[in-house]
């Protein structure tokens, strides 16, 4: 019998020997494929990348995965404690395992095999286990993969804090509605920050990491309040709430309330992916996407609206002129009219409109049906609404409404003011254009607007859109001029000139008017716009000195130095040429243009700034009687301070007895000048005060005459001036400043000499050295040859001699 029995204790020792070193070779196998869990050191999570308005609003959020990192420190315990609860509640007290938890794992799981499943049942990890699966390993389920998983989560512990666990945790976790982290869950979910949020609503987001489409507010909201209450249960036996408090919070609804856009200002689209691909070229997709950055831009929400509305106006009123094009879609009504318009997508970001569906039509006056709401899931509301369709509230449309519409078509709609239930008829134009609008002395953008209708058309025309600016690039032709020998007195001839070209064909430009008005001053040259004395301007100069100046401006890259590009004949757009404006108005100094202040990145250091002006006394560890600092610009000065100023008031007068007298209405200093393209396909204004530069371009995508009225001053110039009566309401008018060293001499404009004042005398500026004409100082003529040289007369070839045709 003691034989046996030591027979026996052998054979469990060595039968405990070989499960012992089976087990050692097993885990030997198990552990030797595990990851290096020491990466949770320096792991960096993808992260939303933030765009902000420069008053802080949000303008868009840009993530494969929302994701916006919360150091434990600021995550509220209000949440922690919720997710203690439901997902484990001795977490600061085990060592990454759970022995209760193990015991009802493998419970579970003998019960499954048992019943016939062979499938391994998931349960009993900790928040430390999860960590290691949800960062390290798969979601395989495996004993394998089990087992792997608590060694890991023994490691972490004995490497890494509880608090950096629980961080990592509740950062990465999924929770459905595509958010990563109690953070953007809050926000997606409650459209709020973590701070903000109830005891209810942190409850319901510590009951989704279980499976987040199981207790979806919408599609199972039962199911969704019993796992509430379920984590509010769990608060009370772990002492967080009273049995009170949890019933009472018990009888609230889930109140989710999703943000559907990131976008807080809906008429910022073609700003902020301006900003996105300006992001992606700096750092990459994988920055953009993933890198948690915090962008602040330059743009100013309420200008922003304001530009919006301008350039809205002023396109719908042009579109308006040549008539109604017909519906946008056309449904079967037989049946439910509300689901059918409701197939038709509205744009988006149009919010001013709605859609509807012809229900009736007599000869001038039919019954609408309102496209209905749709709830979040995309069901249509219940509720059908209907209004009034009539010919008198459509004015801009010359034919009777039964003619042009049929029970049916699908249009777009707008509430006429004052007149409740009745409904005016509105039409996407197909003429396009842009606005840009920026500080002449930063060259901050603080509006942009690119189109119509960014969810019609992403192609942005303030950017994008390469166009001829014509006329509006002759202030950068005699800009070159003043910097260079020439006065505003200066006199030069308009009358017929030919150019011949390389190709042996000879241009002849004409004027605006296709008159010629003889020998003229470069100010009233700019003012009237005229082509042809510009030609012999630039003649004069030369187009390589003319190339090289819109160079350093920025307009154009390489400029093809061929006389017609002196008229605006070469492409470029809309901001380049606003920025070339500011420049000026900047006092010749150059401005770069820029959609974005300062770029940090997710751990708050500044990583990108665009303003580079030096203060090196800005930053001091006390006062001690100290003077101002001084910041110094190093910006480069491309233009002659006084000749910003001379073109500045030339363009005065552009706006003044010019071409752009509609700008007057602003009663307040304004310098800019008119364009218009050839065969009138583009029409322009750039134009700036001291405190705004703005420039406006109209056109068509695919480039066609726009008709004979479609000039700058008649298109452009109204969109400008709406534009700047609402950006600068309340603001005193500003003066631009005259550099120090100039003289002002009163000159009559019509031949440059000084006058003795009087109403059609201008007073102008002069460089030192320079001032008003003397007729015997003429070059080329005699004394009386000047003054019998009248409009429209065809001078002699002498007249035309010496510096190309200059006076």
């Amino acid at each position: 019998m003691l034989r046996l029995f030591g027979w026996l204790f052998g054979f469990g020792v060595f039968c405990m020997l070989g499960a012992g070193a089976v087990a050692a070779v097993y885990l030997s196998q198990v552990t030797a494929s595990l990851p290096d869990y020491t990466v949770l050191k320096d792991y960096q999570p993808p992260v939303t990348t933030r765009v902000h308005a420069a008053d802080g609003t949000l303008l868009a959020e840009y993530a494969r995965e929302r994701r916006l990192f919360q150091p434990i420190e600021t995550i509220p315990p209000l949440v922690i404690n919720a997710f203690l609860s439901a997902e484990d509640k001795d977490f600061y007290k085990h060592g990454g395992i759970a022995i209760d938890g193990i015991i009802r794992a493998l419970r579970d799981n003998v019960m499954s095999r048992l019943e016939g499943d062979g499938a391994i049942q998931g349960g009993g990890s900790t928040i430390t286990q999860q960590v290691a699966k949800n960062f390290l390993l798969t979601s395989e389920q495996t004993w394998d993969r089990k087992i792997q998983e608590a060694i890991l989560a023994m490691r972490i512990e004995s490497t890494f804090s509880k608090d950096k666990i629980l961080e990592l945790y509740l950062n990465e976790i999924f929770l459905g509605l595509n958010s990563y982290g109690v953070s953007a869950a809050a926000l997606n979910y409650f459209d709020k920050a973590l701070y903000e949020l109830t005891t209810g609503e942190a409850a319901y987001l510590a009951a989704l990491p279980k499976g987040p489409n199981n207790y979806h507010p919408f599609r199972r909201p039962k199911q969704a309040i019993e796992r509430r209450n379920w984590v509010l249960d769990r608060m009370v036996e772990n002492g967080y709430l009273t049995e009170a408090e949890a019933s009472q919070i018990k009888q609230e609804p889930l109140n989710v309330t999703p943000r559907t856009s990131g976008s807080q200002v809906y008429s910022a689209e073609y700003f902020t992916e301006e900003v996105r691909r300006q992001l992606g070229k700096l750092y990459g997709e994988a920055e953009l996407y993933g890198g948690g950055l915090s962008v602040r831009t330059t743009l100013d929400p309420k200008l922003q609206s304001h530009a919006r509305r301008a350039l809205m106006d002023g396109l719908i009123e042009y579109d308006h002129n040549y008539g109604f094009r017909g519906p946008v879609a056309t449904v079967d009504i037989s049946a439910d009219w509300g689901e059918a318009v409701n197939a038709v997508k509205p744009l988006s970001d149009v919010p001013e409109w709605t859609l509807a569906v012809v229900l009736t039509m007599d000869a001038n006056e039919g019954t609408i049906g309102l496209r209905p709401t749709t709830d979040i899931e995309g069901k249509v509301a219940k509720d059908r609404v209907t209004g009034t369709l009539s010919g008198p509230d459509v004015k801009w449309v010359s034919k009777k409404l039964g003619t042009v519409l049929k029970p049916g078509d699908v249009v777009y709609v707008s509430q006429v003011k004052d007149k409740a239930g009745h409904y005016t008829l509105e039409q996407v134009p197909e003429i396009e254009g842009a606005l840009v609008a920026m500080d002449p002395r930063t060259g901050r953008v603080l509006a942009l607007v690119g189109g119509f209708s960014f969810a019609d058309s992403e192609f942005n025309r303030a950017t994008q859109a390469l166009r001829q600016p014509g006329s509006s690039f002759k202030p950068i032709v005699y800009s070159a001029a003043l910097d260079n020998g020439y006065t505003p007195a200066s006199v030069v001839l308009d009358a017929p000139i030919e150019v011949v070209n390389a190709d042996g064909s000879v241009w002849r430009p004409e004027n605006y008017a296709q008159s010629f008005y003889g020998p003229q001053t470069l100010r009233v040259g700019i003012e009237k716009s005229r082509n042809v004395m510009t030609v012999r301007l630039a003649k004069d100069l030369g187009m390589p000195l003319i190339s090289d100046y819109a160079k350093v401006f920025g307009i154009y890259d390489n400029l093809n130095p061929v006389l017609a590009m002196a008229l605006g004949a070469g492409e470029t757009t809309d901001m380049r040429m606003t920025a070339a404006y500011a420049t000026i108005a900047n006092g010749g100094r150059k401005i770069v243009p820029t959609l974005i202040d300062r770029i940090q990145d997710r751990y708050g250091k500044t990583i990108y700034r665009h303003d580079e002006r030096v203060c090196d006394g800005c930053v001091a560890d006390g006062w001690s009687r100290q003077g101002e600092p001084l910041i110094i610009d190093n910006r480069e000065q491309v233009l002659d301070p006084m000749t910003a100023y001379q073109i500045t008031s030339m363009m005065e007068g552009v706006v003044q007895r010019g071409t752009g007298t509609f700008a007057r209405k602003l009663s307040r200093p304004v310098a800019g000048k008119t364009g218009t393209s050839n065969d009138y396909k583009d029409a322009w204004f750039i134009g700036f005060t001291p405190e705004l530069a703005v420039g406006v371009y109209v056109g068509f995508d695919t480039p066609k005459n726009m008709g004979k009225q479609a000039t700058g001053g008649e298109m452009a110039v109204p969109i400008f001036t709406a534009f700047m009566d609402n950006a600068l309401k309340g603001k005193p008018p500003t003066p631009f400043n005259m550099p120090n060293g100039m003289a002002q001499v009163w000159i009559d404009p019509a031949t440059g000499v000084k006058a003795n004042g009087g109403e059609a005398a201008i007073y102008e500026a002069f460089k030192p050295g320079t001032g008003p004409n003397l007729i015997t100082s003429v070059i080329g003529v005699d004394s009386n040859a000047f003054m019998n040289i009248e409009a429209g007369q065809d001078p002699s070839d002498d007249l035309s001699q010496g510096r190309g045709g200059l006076f």
